[in-house]
């Protein structure tokens, strides 16, 4: 018979293993993944107490700083958060907010206020005026642009938009 802290120990590699298999399972036809977000490599388990009769369930929590850098990404003042929870779109009134939607094609754009956008559909590259480095915004992103940035839109799929310009 193994020790309860063996026990407990056997069933969060267990359930870290039932992670990976799932993001394995999540596949599109086209061999693309339906997560669009890795499953961190560098998980803090968190186990019952050792004194605790019975194993119960081992809760996962990725470390903050590795959710930060999984789904924020900031660039000339552009910040992007990849999938924000539900709860946030609501709190912000995203679904009321007006659409905009554009064809494939390249553009250059000045914001001419602060402005919040989440992605519903489609695909996008944003170039900061004066970099070679573009940042791909798609499906699910909430991205804010600040007032007086000046870029180039590379669309590469349709892109249809909730937006909301910001004091």
């Amino acid at each position: 018979m193994q020790s309860p802290a063996a026990s407990r120990l056997l069933f969060a590699s267990v359930v870290a293993s039932l992670l990976a298999l799932a993001c394995q399972a999540h596949r599109r036809e086209d061999g693309s993944s339906l997560i669009t977000q890795p499953i961190p490599s560098n998980l803090d388990l968190k186990i019952p107490p050792s004194d605790s009769a019975h194993l119960g369930a081992a809760a996962i929590h990725p470390r903050r700083e590795e959710i930060e850098k999984r789904i924020q990404v900031k660039k000339s003042g552009m910040k992007i958060v990849r999938n924000p929870p539900d709860s946030k779109l609501a709190d912000l009134g995203v679904r009321s907010w007006p659409r905009w939607a554009f064809a494939p094609s390249k553009f250059p754009w000045t914001y001419s206020a602060n402005e919040t956008s989440y992605i519903l559909e489609g695909k996008a590259k944003i170039y900061p005026e004066g970099s070679d480095e573009g940042v791909v915004i798609s499906a699910g992103d909430l991205a804010d642009f600040p007032k007086g940035m000046s870029c180039t839109w590379e669309v590469s799929a349709p892109i249809y938009k909730h937006y909301k310009f910001n004091d």
